[in-house]
Order: structure tokens, then sequence, then C-alpha cells
């Protein structure tokens, strides 16, 4: 009967430890990160199996390492990372959460973490104190209340040392026993776990982010009429993080590009495809095509991917000149246009379909931006929650903004808080993206329309070499009538005559004349014998670069020069 009925309280005891261990399955580990598994294991432990507990991570695991393999290689450097206790020990002096352990003299946890083996001490001796607290006055402060039992154990996952956890019992309480120690082992070998999936996805997430920020550019350009601010924060949930982008391209004649985008998805191939569409559209950009344009051929390009994946995207083009924006959306969220008052509203934008979904064409929008009014893309990393549909939270984003505007580097950072009123829950990375538009100062843009006969080109020069002379640019008078001679030349031959001739000077000196004619001008390889075509040729020549572009009313062609004068001997 004895032996029988030991048997049972035997079974009873080892469902009590199963059950036991199967909540802690429940409890720690909730997230995926570090800080916070190691709290949830000192929390679980105290007051269920210890009265004070207290959990070391190495200082290698912390800063993206993967742990210690070789046993008795030395004492590894770690840090403290979670302290709970019951009330009547709150006055104990442990490592203070967050810093490297000060122990000066070798301790238990320091055997446990050399050894990779348990240390039990069923009843702390008074010169045994000093082994285990970090510090003398830690170490009395510990015997005076009543601490009389002790036990430290490794956190080991995969074979990897990740750190050690020690645990202490205090007053009428029983001291620690084998049973409990080998309880505190298993439940250190599932918290380890945890942890390694935490150090695991955490060195991804890093690298995700640190990738993520190589890809996008670190800098607005400076482009006239136009200021540019940017911000990219990585998701707080360390899942979030993903494919959202941004790009600033400046364009001839003083135009600004804008571009922001999100990839559906997360992780590095979100990234990876990210930074290929960012490439492929600021190449595009870089032709000067139409925003409706772009988003065809990078629809195009977002198919030929291998990872089948899709993405949002909203390009938008600046003409300082007429102080407009011209809109183009692919299944992206819909711009929030902020005047000088501080009064907000969302563009209507005509929204296509995700990049790679294969549904074009895309249609454009145009809207005109106020003097010292601002342009606010985003992506929606900003405004999504799981608590709330998105129509809710772009209604707050836009109470968000409302009012008087901060100064534009900081517009960036804040409409995420004000959303939630101050905290950041975000679950998916955002882009910000804003622009405000500014007067052109005198001297930047000069604007005159064209005769469509043949008086234009000699009028074309008249206005060159006048406006030149007032902007104290007379070395760029005779390039510059030449490359207008030939820019009106072949508007009259080719485009139906010229509309309007437009100077813009910024970083560079930029020429622009404007026809209706629909095809683009290309070099010709002219036979020596020929009188003419090679007037495209001595612009390539004369110039920075030149380019041309289609427009609603037909075409416009551009030529840029440096501005910096020749070298004085």
């Amino acid at each position: 009967m004895r032996r029988a009925a030991s048997a049972i309280g035997t079974a009873a005891a080892d469902r009590g430890r199963l059950q036991w261990l199967n909540e802690a399955g429940d409890l720690i580990g909730t997230t995926l990160d570090l800080g916070r598994t190691a709290q949830e294991l000192a929390d679980f432990a105290v007051p269920r199996m210890a009265d004070g507990a207290a959990v070391d991570l190495l200082d290698s695991v912390l800063r993206g390492g993967e742990g210690d393999r070789v046993a008795g290689a030395g004492v590894p450097l770690t840090r403290a990372m979670a302290v709970a206790v019951i009330d009547r020990l709150r006055h104990l002096e442990p490592d203070p959460v967050g810093e490297l352990t000060s122990a000066p003299t070798p301790t238990y946890v320091h055997q446990c973490l050399t050894t990779r083996r348990p240390v039990l001490v069923s009843r702390i001796a008074p010169d045994q104190y000093e082994s285990i607290a970090p510090t003398a006055r830690a170490a009395r402060l510990m015997r005076d209340a009543g601490v009389h039992s002790y036990m430290a154990v490794p956190l080991v996952a995969r074979g990897v040392l990740l750190g050690a956890a020690d645990f202490v019992r205090a007053g009428g309480r029983a001291s620690f026993t084998p049973t409990d120690l080998a309880l505190a082992w298993e439940l250190a070998s599932k918290a380890a776990v945890y942890i390694d999936n935490a150090r695991l996805y955490g060195r991804e997430r890093e690298t995700v982010v640190t990738l993520q920020r190589a890809l996008l550019p670190r800098t607005a350009p400076s482009t006239p009429g136009l200021r540019v601010a940017s911000d990219y924060r990585p998701a707080v949930d360390p899942g979030g993080v993903g494919g959202d982008w941004f790009d600033v391209v400046p364009l001839p004649s003083g135009r600004t590009a804008l571009v922001v985008g999100d990839v559906m998805g997360h992780g590095l191939a979100a990234a990876a495809t990210m930074g290929r569409l960012r490439s492929v559209a600021r190449t595009l950009l870089g032709l000067d095509i139409a925003p409706e344009r772009v988003l065809a051929r990078l629809d195009l390009a977002a198919r030929d991917l291998e990872e089948d994946q899709v993405a949002t995207c909203l390009c938008a083009v600046y003409d300082p000149a007429e102080r407009t924006f011209r809109l183009a959306s692919a299944g992206h969220l819909p711009p929030l246009l902020i005047d000088a008052a501080g009064e907000a509203a969302f563009v209507d934008v005509p929204a296509g379909a995700p990049l790679g979904a294969g549904v074009i064409p895309y249609d454009p929008a145009i809207t005109r931006v106020p003097e010292r009014g601002r342009l606010m893309l985003y992506t929606d990393g900003l405004v999504k929650s799981r608590e709330q549909d998105i129509g809710t939270r772009l209604d707050r984003l836009r109470e968000a903004v409302r009012g008087p505007q901060p100064d534009l580097s900081e517009s960036c950072a804040l409409p995420g808080v004000r959303i939630d009123g101050g905290s950041d829950r975000r679950f998916d990375d955002a882009v910000v993206l804003v622009a405000e538009s500014r007067a052109f100062t005198e001297g930047e843009l000069f604007v005159r329309p064209l005769p469509p006969d043949g008086s234009a080109a000699g009028e074309a020069r008249r206005l060159v070499r006048a406006q030149l002379e007032d902007w104290s640019l007379p070395h760029l008078v005779d390039v510059t009538e030449l490359v207008v001679s030939e820019l009106v030349g072949n508007a009259l031959r080719y485009g139906g005559g010229p509309n309007q001739l437009r100077l813009v000077r910024h970083d560079r000196l930029c020429v622009e004349v404007s026809d209706t004619g629909p095809d683009l001008p290309q070099i010709q390889h002219a036979p020596l014998s020929a009188e003419g075509g090679r007037g495209l040729q001595l612009i390539n020549m004369l110039c920075r670069r030149w380019g041309s572009c289609r427009t609603p009313a037909g075409k416009v062609v551009w030529a840029e020069q440096d501005i910096a004068g020749p070298a004085t001997m």
C-alpha cells in the first residue's frame, strides 16, 4: 500500500510539473523581443518557484552575435536583462537591467556559464553570499533579508550558450532541492529556445532594416521651387519590416519627381524587391517620362520579378512654374494637400491596380498647390491599425496634420505619433515624404511665349541674351544662343512651331522650348556631304546634358549647362 501511495504521489507530482511547464510555454516567448522574453522568464518564476530571479544574457547575443558554442572558453561578458522579486526583497541590489554584470570575483553564475551545468546551493553559508551577489553591499543586503537558498541554470538552445538565470528563496520558504533544480533547468531550456528565436529574428530584422536604409536615398536633392523632407521608420513590431521606399528625383526645367511605394510583404525578399523597383522607377523618371507611363512600365517590371510580388506606388511630378503636381497611383493611399493656413484635404487621384497585377493603364490627376502649401505622401504603415478601419485612420491622419505647420524637417516625424495620441504602435514600417512649394526667387525662372513663325529664332536669341546679361552670366550667352536657335529651328521644322521659351537658373542653367509636335528628336548620323542634321550633335557636345519629353499638348526639348564661369588665371 505504501509503495502504491508513493507511486500515486509521484505521478501526481509529475503531472503538476508538466502542467507547470506547459503554462510556462503560454506565458514566456509571447513576443520576439529579447528583453521582453527574458523578463517573462523572471516574472513566471516569481513567486511560483522562487522569491527572486534574475536573467543575464551574453553581450555578444545582444549585439547580434550567435552566442558561445565552446564550453570552458572563459567567462563570457554578460548583461543583466531581467529581474523579478517579491515585495519583501525589493531593496536588494542586483545588477541594474541593461548594464554589464559587474561582479569583481568569480560567482556561481560564472561557474554556470563556463561549465554549462546548473549550480545548487540548498543552504547558503555566510561566506557564500559574495559568490552570489554582484557587490559586497548587495551580499550584506541578501544576508540581512534572510535569503537562504540559491540555484543557477544556463540558458542553452541548439547547443549555443545564450546566458544564465539564477533564483533565490528567503524567509520561511523551503530550500531548493535537486528536484527544484531539475525543474528550473527544464524551464530554462524551454525559455532559451524562445530567447534564441528572438535573437535570430532580431538579427534578421536588423539585416532587413540595414538593407532597407541602404537602398533609400540619404538626402533629398536641392530642387527649385520645392523643399522636401522625408522620414523612414521601421516597424515597432519586428515582423513588420519590409519593402517601403521613397525617392526624390530632380528633373529638367526645375521640375521634381516624388515617388512613394510599398511592396506587399515583409523581410529580405520584400526589401530586395523594393530596391529593384526603386532602381527601375528612378531610371524611368530620369528619362522624363510622365507619372502614369512610369507606373505602366513599373507594372511590367514587377511582373518580371521572380518573387511574384506586388506593390503599391504613388508617383508625382512637380512643375514649379505652374505650381502643379501631376500624379498617378498604383493602388496607393491618396496624398494629403495642406495649405499655408493648415487646412488639409486628400487629393483625388484615380487609384489604379497595384504594380505586378497586370491591370493598366493608369490615369493621371493634376492638382495645383498654393504657395507654401504642402503635399504629404506616405505608406500605409503610418495609418494601419488592428482596431480601426482604414477610413477612420485616414480621417485621424487628416485631423492630425491640420493646424499650424511645424518646421518641414519635423513634420515627417509627427503624424504617426499624433494619430495615436503620443504612442507609436505601428506594426508595419512607414515612409513619410513632405514637399512644400515655395515661390521662385528673383533670378530663378524666366518664361516667355514665342511667335509660331520664322521670327521665333531671332526673338528667342534676343530674350536669352537680355536675360543672361541680367543674371550676370555673360560667359553663357554665345553657347545658349546657339542652343536656343537649334531648339527653335527643330520646333519650326518638326513641331508645328514653338510655343514657349523657359529658362531656369538653379544649380545649372536649363533652356527649354515647347511645341505641339508628337515626335521626340533624336541625334542623326549626318554624312560629311550633308549641309544640316548636326544641330543636336552640337547641343550634345556643348551642353552637360539634353533631352525631351512628351506633354499633354505636345513635347518639350531642353538642354542644361553648368553655370560655373571660365577659370581665371
